[in-house]
């Protein structure tokens, strides 16, 4: 076991006050952060628990909700607001992870865990995430569970979190805390596409700090579901999920869609073609399928995956379908 400091934050300015002294890592539920330090992947110096930062869910003023970061998976998936206006976001906490897990896991840890393969783990495998430039194993070896939207030759990881999916359909905002002050950043423009440098995986500046997630005033939220297929019930990570809000016209015309998909990229992919294709149309299977095929048409399987493709135009079909009570 690699030696370090520990200190626990009793809030914000506490946390950055000494991460910047010591050159420290966040430390959440340490669901994952633990796991790497375990297997020797991460050796941080120090560590500072930020499990004093707020764990509350407050209604704003204009009606969305402030998420404290410090808030466990399991609270803000039984939060009544959060089950009856972002039922999508309560559905896709449950799917995630074990009930022993979520009881540990933050919303701010959820939102930051590394993206990863089984390659990232072994030392003996060639991965640019773990040192840069060594090249990627996983592109020409085992690849069933990679990427098949916005990989590059450096890295085709997916993104593992099943929240994050649904706040990205949401459009919440992440709030930041940092030595340079505060700002707020979409959580779709947080997670990097892995490009040269995949050991990048985020927007965070040196030293920043989630503190929150804001989710916006929305209606149609409230007709929303998340969907995930995966090769067993626990304990693995999705092959594929969407997460979907639809808002429909009285003559069922599509008002507005969200759609973000899971298990399909470096991060949680925010679905903007086939929400273009289906704004104005009319519901149903054949729009569905439409819209699935703009979203896939640049698609780029590896020679492991090629089902992704098809498994995600059927997942898309399907949970749309299932908000507008047309199984068919």
């Amino acid at each position: 076991m690699t030696p370090f400091q520990f200190q626990r934050a009793a809030d914000a300015a506490d946390a950055l006050q000494a991460a910047g002294a010591f050159g420290a890592k966040y430390l959440g539920g340490g669901t994952n952060l633990v796991d790497l330090m375990r297997e020797g992947i991460e050796r941080p110096a120090a560590l500072v628990d930020v499990t004093g930062l707020s764990d509350k869910i407050e209604e704003r003023a204009d009606g969305g909700l402030m998420i404290g970061a410090a808030t466990r998976n399991t609270a803000l998936a039984e939060n009544r607001a959060v089950r009856e206006r972002y039922p999508v976001l309560a559905r896709a906490i449950l799917a995630g992870a074990s009930g022993q897990i979520r009881n540990m896991a933050t919303v701010g840890g959820n939102i930051l865990q590394r993206t990863r393969c089984t390659y990232f783990y072994d030392e003996a495998a060639r991965c640019n995430k773990r040192r840069p430039g060594t090249g990627c194993d996983a592109r020409e070896g085992f690849n069933r569970i990679h990427a098949i939207l916005g990989a590059s030759p450096a890295c085709v990881a997916t993104h593992p979190s099943d929240m994050c999916v649904a706040l990205a359909a949401l459009g919440a905002l992440v709030r930041l805390e940092g030595p340079e002050g505060v700002r707020t950043l979409p959580i779709v423009d947080l997670h990097r596409l892995p490009g040269e440098r995949p050991d990048l995986e985020t927007e965070l500046r040196p030293g920043e700090l989630i503190t929150g997630v804001e989710l916006p005033a929305l209606a149609s939220a409230r007709r929303s579901t998340y969907r995930k297929v995966r090769d067993r019930a626990s304990y693995a990570f999705a092959l594929v999920s969407v997460a979907a809000v639809l808002d429909l016209e009285a003559d069922g015309t599509v008002r507005d869609v969200r759609l973000a998909l899971g298990g399909v990229a470096h991060k949680p992919w925010r679905a903007t073609r086939a929400e273009s294709a289906l704004r104005g149309a009319r519901a149903g299977s054949e729009a569905f399928r439409m819209a699935a095929d703009a979203e896939l048409a640049e698609a780029q399987p590896l020679s492991g995956n090629a089902f992704k493709v098809e498994l995600a135009r059927r997942a898309i079909v399907a949970t749309l379908s299932d908000l507008t009570g047309d199984r068919a």
